[in-house]
């Protein structure tokens, strides 16, 4: 029997803050459901707050491994490495807990949420044309929220493009790279 490999200190440091990431987002998530049967827009500030919240794992995670495993030296084409995937276990994460409250718990959101566009466009003072439009896109989301892949996607889409820009950001903030030499002292560059 062969011993089971060591994890390299990058997969170590992408899987810890990765789940910790999905972690606080997962929490977020939950905690508003209470309040998912008064949708409005402070349900999108209280979801992107915890998305950003989240993502902010993808900063110290990217910190974490130049300062320990690369001895506060990292370029920015590994610091964007590490935060993208950060980002990605995080997105899963946040797909996985979505999964498991809709197609447990809430498995009426999608048609709740059809309605309520509906009664916006029509309150908007859309003409009724343009409310039918509304209502036969949201009755076909509602159709295509049937498949887990579908709603796996689309869920997806919606923290991942966050996670990736905190990822640019944290690369560019965080990379330093080792500069020539100069009279025995090395410089650093950032």
């Amino acid at each position: 029997m062969t011993p089971s490999p060591t994890p390299t200190p990058m997969k170590k440091t992408v899987w810890t803050f990765g789940l910790i990431s999905a972690a606080v987002m997962a929490l977020f998530m939950c905690a508003t459901l209470p309040f998912v049967n008064s949708l409005g827009d402070h349900s999108y500030i209280v979801g992107y707050t915890g998305i950003v919240a989240g993502f902010l794992l993808v900063y110290f995670g990217i910190r974490s491994y130049r300062d320990n495993v690369l001895g506060g030296r990292i370029g920015f084409g590994r610091a964007l490495s590490v935060g993208f995937l950060i980002a990605t276990i995080g997105s899963v994460g946040y797909v996985a807990t979505w999964e498991v409250l809709y197609f447990k718990f809430m498995p009426d959101f999608y048609s709740k949420y059809g309605q309520l566009a509906v009664d916006h466009a029509r309150k908007s003072g859309a003409s009724q044309a343009d409310v039918e439009k509304t209502r036969a896109a949201m009755n076909a989301m509602t159709e295509s929220a049937k498949s887990p892949v579908w709603v796996a996607a689309t869920t997806f889409i919606e923290p991942f493009p966050v996670g990736f820009l905190i990822a640019l950001i944290s690369a560019g903030i965080l990379r330093r790279k080792r500069a020539a030499q100069s009279d025995g002292a090395v410089l650093e560059t950032a």
